[in-house]
């Protein structure tokens, strides 16, 4: 299959781009520029840096045309605080922009598409007494996204959505976004972290996963991809070792975490701005076990059982961590 990534020369794309490459696929990158340090991806892959958004429909249609299938790796996370109202900015570049690249994709002839999401989607189906896309404008962004994008396949091309927890692993020449935790956990200070836990997978994983989304991905499925379910005191603990400081992690009790959360809402009011995850409701949800059983998903798209250490190693050592 002839496979299009738009934000291919990212942490996922890249890495799906290699997963993509070992089944036999053929494979274009979308960037934005500045082009990717030569040599990062084998000379078989073809390179397109430009910014998408500008670009009109007739020249999406024609970059579009001739690929089988289409993976959407772009749009913004959590991690952007935008000026408030934050919603119209998570939708502009969330869901405007999913809908309009399939939308065109599927007038290009492209057959299927993915959509790398989040798992506060899957979270805000499983428990709807949450509100979480009410509260939080990213994550409302993202149940929108899916919509959209499956709303625009129509019948005509089959689209599914990747719901992704949290990643590691890393790649030649970039910082991981991990890099302030890791910090914080292997400093000499004492580690305060909430209760709770997430769901965690490597990048190898995520990239399997989207191989087998692009191959067998049901249409209009969203699937939740699941590795390690760790508590936060597991998963900080291991960074730890991991990165020869062991120590205690200390679990702050739940209002002093709020009090915390309430703080930062009021410096973003000052500031003009408004966070995608409302800070004060979004402890509610970090403080819960947001775990995945990742049975089904393996199932259907293939992807490996792995063992977290060897990505979290690789995660601590590119962030110039021994």
């Amino acid at each position: 299959m002839k496979v299009l990534i738009i934000g291919g020369t990212g942490f996922l794309g890249y890495h799906a781009t290699l997963e993509l490459l070992t089944r036999g696929h053929e494979v274009t990158v979308v960037g934005l520029p500045p082009a990717p340090p030569s040599g990062l991806f084998p000379p078989e892959v073809k390179i397109q840096l430009c910014d998408i958004a500008p670009l009109a429909n007739d020249e999406l249609i024609s970059l579009f045309r001739g690929n089988d299938a289409l993976v959407f790796a772009a749009g913004v996370d959590d991690r952007t605080t935008p000026k408030k109202p934050a919603y119209p900015f998570f939708v502009k570049h969330n869901v405007e922009s999913v809908k309009r690249v399939f939308t065109l994709a599927r007038q290009a002839g492209v057959s299927r598409g993915i959509v790398l999401g989040s798992y506060f989607a899957y979270f805000d189906r499983l428990w709807p007494e949450m509100k979480l896309a009410e509260h939080h404008p990213y994550i409302r962004s993202r149940v929108e996204q899916a919509k959209a994008a499956i709303a625009a396949g129509q019948d005509k091309m089959s689209i599914s959505i990747l719901e992704l927890p949290y990643i590691f692993g890393c790649m030649p020449g970039r910082v991981p976004l991990w890099k302030p935790l890791i910090k914080y956990i292997l400093s000499p200070f004492p580690l305060f972290y909430p209760a709770g836990g997430t769901a965690c997978v490597t990048v190898h994983q995520v990239a399997q996963a989207i191989c087998g989304a692009v191959e067998q991905g049901k249409p209009g499925k969203c699937y939740p991809i699941g590795g390690e379910n760790l508590t936060w005191v597991q998963l900080l603990g291991l960074i730890g070792k991991l990165g020869g400081r062991s120590k205690k992690v200390i679990t702050l009790p739940k209002w002093l975490v709020k009090f915390g959360a309430l703080m930062l809402s009021f410096m973003h009011m000052l500031q003009g701005k408004e966070s995608g995850l409302e800070p004060v409701a979004f402890i509610d949800l970090q403080t819960k076990e947001t775990f995945i059983d990742s049975e089904e998903a393996r199932g259907e798209l293939g992807y490996s059982i792995e063992d977290l250490t060897s990505a979290l190693t690789e995660t601590i050592r590119a962030c110039n961590y021994h």
